[in-house]
């Protein structure tokens, strides 16, 4: 059994890694604006909102919250994806980006990986609105008071950027491994920012389910379809 961990690595992470080298080796740093963008406005925020001059520029331009019209929270969604909560050390925050929007980004493109990451916030920003018009007795509700919780920030978007990328190159260890603990924080800890990493993580599944359905092969015909006039065969020569 000697090797079987390295062998397991290779088979798990074996594809992504020649996936995110190719381009890292060919273009460096400059195959990574995306990223380099997203980490230096994760922390300008960061530094703006635990500033009282920036503190209520943040809130107006990148809060979202429930309770707020559906109209500003849509305007303030792709901000909000950049805006880690203030209460917490944000360099686990940038670590997180810097990987996992890094790796997304070279495997990726930076446009299908903006999209996927926005796509998961905003399924975020949405359950809530509809968790606390259910309210705390439903199966999938939320209490009132979630109304005025904001938003979970960039882990929405990390969350479904790691689960898409392990997916897509056959990590799937990987991937069940992230959804697994998003579902054990939610029973063990059950908050507002919990539930949307789960609603991040189904809309990132349909979106899974649709790219299979689309690089699906197409299944032979069969019978198979003739020509409608068969070939002459030219005349013998005398």
């Amino acid at each position: 059994m000697k090797g079987t961990p390295a062998r397991w690595a290779r088979a798990e992470w074996g594809p992504l890694y020649a996936a995110v080298r190719a381009p890292l080796r060919r273009r460096r740093p400059p195959a990574l604006p995306l990223t380099t963008a997203a980490v230096g406005l994760t922390a300008f925020l960061q530094y703006a909102q635990n500033r009282p001059w920036g503190y209520p520029l943040v809130q107006d331009l990148g809060a979202v919250r429930a309770g707020d019209p559906l109209w500003a929270a849509l305007l303030r969604t792709p901000l909000s994806l950049f805006v880690p909560a203030p209460d917490l050390p944000v360099w686990g925050a940038l670590a997180q980006i810097l990987l996992v929007f890094g790796i997304a980004e070279l495997c990726l493109g930076r446009w299908r990986t903006l999209a996927i990451a926005y796509a998961a916030t905003l399924a975020g920003t949405l359950y809530a609105r509809l968790g606390v018009t259910l309210g705390a007795h439903a199966p999938f509700g939320l209490p009132w008071t979630d109304a005025q919780v904001v938003d979970t920030g960039p882990s929405a978007a990390v969350v479904g950027l790691a689960v898409y990328v392990g997916w897509r190159y056959g990590a799937y260890a990987t991937a069940g491994a992230v959804t697994l603990a998003m579902v054990v924080e939610v029973l063990l800890k059950e908050n507002l920012a919990g539930k949307e990493h789960l609603a991040a993580l189904t809309v990132v599944g349909l979106l899974c389910l649709l790219a299979a359905l689309r690089d699906r092969p197409a299944a032979p015909r069969w019978p198979p379809a003739w020509p409608a006039h068969p070939p002459t065969t030219p005349p013998a020569r005398p």
